[in-house]
């Protein structure tokens, strides 16, 4: 880049920066990005409900990072994608609405270094609304619920000073794909000339990827999606942390800046500007082709959602809900003020299946049982406790979990001294890696990962003895019979709902007797 080429766009950045901190349209982003987490941290501070829809929305009361967090997952939703388009999308298109093409490249600079400024320009002020969105969510999160430590995804404890790092470096991984909005937005102003298609098409594009992440079960396309990598940040906050989502969503987002841009300079630098102003009368024929073209291009994204490796398995599920469930169960077991040992282990059976009979694929019919066999004295020294979770599994490899209170208790829970607090398995959150290799699970007993190593944990809280050769006999026959179990629990509950229904419709009977 020549000396006079960096001049004129650091010109045309400074002009331009001035321009769009004029614009009532930015003061509002910057409104909101400062002040909303405050008022949604005031509203949720006078409130006892969770947005426990939202991954560790359960939390929001316990740690301020983990506020912070949410506020980040409903910004990656809809909000980054609106930021982008209302920065951006006018960027272009207003010189041709008020007609300054010829004005500023004839006496402000080349076209070259006009593009070079209003891109430098809409980049520096979104890194400029993330990096004041993160602040004040941050602020929001220690003001109105305090810096303690944070529940992560894997259900380890994170400390203060790390939670503290991992949300920061969370903010800071949706920074690429805020660019490839800008840049997407950019690419709309120039190509149409319209400000309403670049501010509102990045929004329509944000949302249209939202709905092809839950279509098919193949990793390739969701990958390729702009909108997944505001989901990268998912990876930091599980045990074992997971980087391959991580850098394969980086890449992704910037080759969709890179694309966007190059498209925008070829369109801008093929333009005639010269002579008058060309009249065109508005018509049917350039929206209809744009319309054709979009909806081409999500059938054909679509029709691609089944291509690849299918990264939502049973065997994934398994192995990650079984850990976190084992982890949440002995970090409840501690704020009960009961002795757990540091590197206790639960002996712990999980079998995860769809109500339709599928073993794969995102969907909202997954069913988690967890059999844990605890030792007993006596003739029968094992007892099998069932525990069935119902689970929304998303395309991005995360799932909340819930199961009914009669099994888990309510969601709060009273601790050793006497606090109200967080039921760790009254709604469980967590993540894991579509792209590594599944783990290997027993075929009918379902994934043991936390059964080897460590001390196992009795009905008390106590460690247990080593078990012998008899009593791993009695577990593996108590295994087998888990099944059966879980079967009974299930063949119980259908019978409760059908009686309960039977004696409501005979209470309705004798109520239209009575009337007559």
């Amino acid at each position: 880049m020549s000396a006079p080429f960096a001049g004129g766009a650091i010109r045309a950045y400074r002009a331009e920066r001035r321009k769009l901190h004029a614009q009532l349209s930015t003061r509002v982003l910057a409104l909101v990005c400062g002040l909303g987490p405050l008022a949604f941290g005031a509203v949720l501070s006078g409130q006892s409900g969770v947005p426990g829809d939202t991954l560790l929305g359960g939390w929001v009361h316990s740690s301020g990072y983990a506020f912070s967090l949410v506020v980040l997952g409903f910004a990656g939703y809809l909000g980054f994608p609106l930021v982008a388009g209302a920065l951006a999308g006018d960027v272009f298109s207003c010189e041709d609405r008020y007609g300054t093409w010829k004005t500023i490249l004839t006496r402000s600079g080349s076209r070259g270094e006009v593009f070079a400024g209003k891109v430098l320009a809409a980049g520096a002020l979104a890194c400029a609304l993330l990096a004041l969105a993160t602040a004040s969510s941050l602020i929001a999160g220690l003001l109105f619920v305090g810096g303690h430590s944070m529940v992560g995804l894997g259900g380890t404890v994170v400390g203060s000073g790390e939670a503290l790092l991992l949300v920061l470096a969370s903010w800071l991984l949706n920074l690429p794909g805020l660019l490839g909005f800008a840049a997407l937005a950019l690419l709309l102003s120039a190509a149409t000339r319209n400000g309403i298609a670049g501010v509102l098409g990045p929004l329509l594009a944000g949302l249209l990827m939202q709905l092809l992440a839950l279509v098919g079960s193949g990793t390739w396309m969701h990958f390729l999606l702009l909108s997944s990598t505001f989901d990268d940040w998912h990876g930091l906050l599980t045990s074992p942390r997971f980087y391959s989502a991580l850098v394969l969503g980086t890449v992704v987002a910037l080759a969709w800046t890179a694309a966007c841009l190059w498209v925008t300079w070829r369109v801008l630098r093929r333009r005639e500007f010269a002579g008058p102003p060309l009249s065109r009368r508005a018509g049917w024929v350039a929206p209809a082709r744009v319309v054709l073209m979009a909806s081409g291009v999500v059938v054909a994204l679509a029709a691609l959602g089944n291509v690849g490796p299918t990264g939502i398995t049973s065997q994934r599920l398994e192995a990650s809900m079984g850990r976190v469930f084992e982890r949440l169960t002995l970090l409840q077991q501690r704020e009960l003020g009961r002795s757990v040992p540091a590197d206790a282990k639960l002996n712990l059976r999980t079998k995860c299946q769809r109500h339709s009979g599928q073993t794969s694929g995102p969907g909202d019919d997954w069913t988690c049982t967890m059999t844990v066999v605890s030792p007993l004295a006596g003739y029968e020294p094992y007892q099998l406790t069932a525990v069935t979770y119902d689970v929304s599994v998303k395309s991005n490899g995360c799932y909340k979990a819930e199961a009914p209170p009669t099994f888990v208790g309510q969601q709060t829970m009273v601790d050793a001294e006497h606090r109200s607090v967080v039921n760790p398995l009254f709604i469980v959150y967590g993540c894991f890696d579509t792209t590594g290799e599944a783990p290997r699970c027993a075929e009918r007993a379902g994934c043991a990962g936390s059964r080897s190593g460590g001390t196992p944990v009795n009905g008390s809280g106590a460690p247990a003895k080593a078990p012998s050769a008899r009593e791993k006999a009695s577990t593996r026959q108590a295994e087998r019979s888990s099944g059966g179990v879980v079967r009974e629990t299930e063949r119980s509950e259908r019978e409760l709902e059908q009686s309960a229904k039977g004696k409501k419709s005979s209470e309705e009977s004798t109520q239209l007797n009575l009337g007559r």
